[in-house]
């Protein structure tokens, strides 16, 4: 299940290719494609090297597995991040798909932006996920009032919105996020991790409850999970 690589070069190169290989499949067979991409840190490289892959661009739309319910203007916006990272160069003209809406609640901007997804008719082709340090995918978190409606199987897929947690529990500000069943209908799901100590927290989630395990229970689930890992943190 998990792929090595040696260096993170090598890493990003690999991950790019795979999910520009599922979007290469996508595009042969329906003529569009549906991508969507995590924020923090560890995209950016293979977001450079995805955005030099050549594919028909125009035909492609872009999404974010979740975001931070901030104006695109925020330093933390995920949206800003995909737009300076893979949505440069030829990769310019894809179309992107917000899940952040200034509407009044994160709730309400969660239904506009599943609305906004439904009505691209189709699953997602390539999916790029990060893990945090408490096992967290997406907008998952341990502890979380809406883990266990987003680790539902059997719901349709939809965008929900993650309240800030309490008592200095993550989240720190109100999310959007996919659920489960928009990673478990995908093509491809490509989880990247760097370091030692990301490896031993996937392990550790993996063998763990798909009740409130997101890592469990996209492997419970059945999810086109490929696990890209490079030891170099």
């Amino acid at each position: 299940m998990i792929q090595n690589f040696p260096t993170r070069e090598a890493w990003a190169e690999a991950a790019a290719d795979r999910l520009a290989a599922a979007l290469a499949e996508a595009l042969a067979a329906d003529g569009r494609a549906l991508f969507a991409g995590s924020g923090g840190s560890t995209p950016s490289p293979i977001y450079a090297q995805l955005a030099k892959a050549d594919l028909d661009w125009a035909r492609v739309a872009a999404t974010l597995a979740d975001e931070r319910y901030v104006p695109e203007a925020s330093p933390d916006s995920n949206a800003a991040l995909l737009k300076r990272t893979l949505l440069t160069g030829p990769a310019a003209v894809a179309r992107f798909i917000p899940l952040y809406s200034p509407a009044v609640t994160v709730d309400r901007a969660a239904a506009l932006a599943s609305q906004a997804l439904a009505a691209e008719g189709r699953a997602l082709d390539a999916v790029l996920l990060g893990m945090g340090e408490d096992g967290h995918i997406c907008s998952m978190f341990p502890g979380s009032p809406t883990l266990t409606t987003l680790l539902t199987p059997g719901l349709k897929p939809a965008i929900y919105g993650v309240p800030a947690g309490r008592d200095g529990a993550a989240p720190p500000q109100e999310r959007l996020t996919l659920n489960l069943p928009w990673l478990t209908g995908a093509r491809c799901v490509a989880l990247a991790l760097a370091g030692a100590n990301k490896r031993a927290v996937f392990e550790r989630e993996a063998a763990g409850d798909p009740a409130v395990s997101p890592v469990a229970a996209l492997i419970a689930a059945r999810a086109p999970l490929e696990v890209i890992w490079t030891e170099a943190g």
